[in-house]
């Protein structure tokens, strides 16, 4: 069976970095990687969408940001979600969960 990548919906992508940096801090190209490995390979995050993103949520006081070593030995910035961020968490959560049970309404037979 062949496999479609999938475009993310406007502002998933928040919800979706936010929800990885649970785990622990990252940076940029680990998190890309682990919401493309977690989604079955479905959804892909560009660089060019990505990084801005990041970029927007440090300034919106929702991430922190650090520099270090990578695994290959590269510097590299780190993203740590902040108290605000893990309750933007809970809000676009909360949000998305209304938004997928009025989809799925739509979606039933009538």
């Amino acid at each position: 069976m062949a496999t479609t990548k999938a475009e993310l919906l406007q502002g998933t992508l928040d919800l979706l970095i936010l929800k990885t940096l649970t785990v622990e801090p990252m940076h940029g190209y680990t998190i890309a990687e682990r919401i493309q490995r977690r989604s079955d390979e479905v959804l892909v995050v560009e660089e060019g969408s990505l990084y801005p993103c990041l970029y927007r949520m440090e300034e919106k006081g929702w991430l922190a940001a650090a520099w270090g070593k990578s695994e290959n030995n590269r510097r590299a910035k780190f993203y740590s979600l902040t108290r605000a961020g893990r309750r933007q968490l809970e809000e676009e959560t909360a949000i998305w969960e209304r938004v997928c049970r009025a989809i799925t309404l739509i979606l039933q037979p009538a």
